[in-house]
């Protein structure tokens, strides 16, 4: 079993920063991918990035030159440093590890853009 602890989110005005960081334990192989994953009102869960355990990352259009990913795998955690947020931005963000074909979870933590 997996664990996954996230921290930060919160409110933030528009053209301002967050900085959202997960930490994974539990039984984790060598190779994974950690991501951010995002939900907003009314909408399905989308990928926000991601990253592997060998360093290759992938965006969302509509983040990419905004946010960026980065991992350690030494502490098995991963970030999201978001710059310049959007009210579309708004939603909550969910720390997502895939191991082999198993998907796990945080409990996710709300960012809200508004002024």
């Amino acid at each position: 079993q997996v664990q996954l602890v996230e921290s930060g989110g919160g409110l933030v005005q528009p053209g301002g920063s967050l900085r959202l960081s997960c930490a994974a334990s539990g039984s984790l192989f060598r190779y994974y991918t950690m991501g951010w994953y995002r939900q907003a009102p009314g909408k399905q869960r989308e990928l926000v990035a991601r990253i592997s355990s060998g360093g290759t990352r992938n965006y969302a259009d509509s983040v990419k030159g905004r946010f960026t990913i980065s991992g350690d795998n030494a502490k098995n955690t991963v970030a999201l440093q978001m710059n310049s947020l959007k009210p579309e931005d708004t939603a909550v963000y969910y720390c997502n590890l895939l191991q082999l074909t198993v998907n796990y979870w945080g409990q996710g933590t709300q960012v809200t853009v508004s002024s």
